[in-house]
């Protein structure tokens, strides 16, 4: 690679924690009462959106099944809070977030989840959390300033965080795309790899092997795509080697 790296942005769920899946249990609990199932293909669009949006997205592709938005919402998230405990780091994870913070490279997190879903995410992995210094910026932080990924705002609001100039905008000068490039943005979803592209920062992919099968051509593409965070080879992107055991 011929970027040198200065910060790091890290999408959350399914990224960094394996809460992707309670997701689709959550939604497969709820769909199976009618005789319905979440596919991958579905499931790619919801990812990186917020809750919200999601919600509104996944019923109106069952505009059969007799529940509202609202009643949807409510379940799920009780549910969903049922589960949150049972959510654990993914694999090559925090040896690279501590790597990260060892050699000083700014890190953020940037996720669509609502503040009090993180807090309920992260509360048996709260020293893994303490990492990121307060570096989390959940889908409150942006509410009214984006509908959610693909759109890159979520990703210039926390460079910003981090004291980059990038501006907040697609559109932006030429000393604010110098700046966005030496941004690179660790994604699982679709439309998150495209939120990356478009705020001008490179994108290591991490998908689920499942996705893979369902992704469509896009002009967004990324960097790098991996099987497993485990495998991502810092010095590549002119960041620190990994230590030597």
């Amino acid at each position: 690679m011929d970027r040198r790296i200065d910060y790091v942005v890290f999408d959350m769920d399914g990224l960094l924690i394996d809460t992707e899946r309670v997701y689709t249990e959550v939604n497969n609990e709820i769909l199976g009462r009618y005789g319905k199932i979440m596919t991958w293909d579905i499931k790619a669009q919801l990812m990186g959106k917020p809750r919200i949006e999601s919600a509104t997205h996944l019923l109106s592709l069952f505009p059969s099944i007799d529940i509202t938005i609202d009643q949807y919402l409510i379940e799920s998230q009780e549910k969903q809070d049922a589960k949150w405990s049972t959510v654990q780091l993914l694999p090559g994870v925090q040896r690279l977030i501590q790597h990260l913070v060892k050699y000083n490279v700014p890190i953020i997190v940037a996720t669509a989840s609502l503040r009090r879903n993180f807090v309920r995410k992260s509360e048996n992995l709260k020293e893994f959390f303490d990492y990121f210094q307060g570096n989390i910026v959940c889908a409150d932080d942006v509410a009214g300033k984006t509908m959610g990924k693909p759109d890159p705002y979520i990703f210039l609001y926390a460079a910003g965080v981090l004291g980059k100039a990038v501006g907040v905008t697609e559109q932006c000068t030429e000393a604010e795309a110098v700046e966005r490039g030496k941004g690179l943005v660790f994604e699982d979803a679709i439309y998150g790899v495209q939120a990356g592209k478009r705020a001008g920062m490179s994108v290591v992919w991490v998908p689920d092997e499942r996705l893979l099968d369902v992704a469509s051509p896009s002009p967004y593409v990324p960097d790098e795509t991996l099987t497993s965070i485990e495998h991502f080879k810092p010095e590549k992107w002119g960041l620190p080697p990994y230590d030597t055991i």
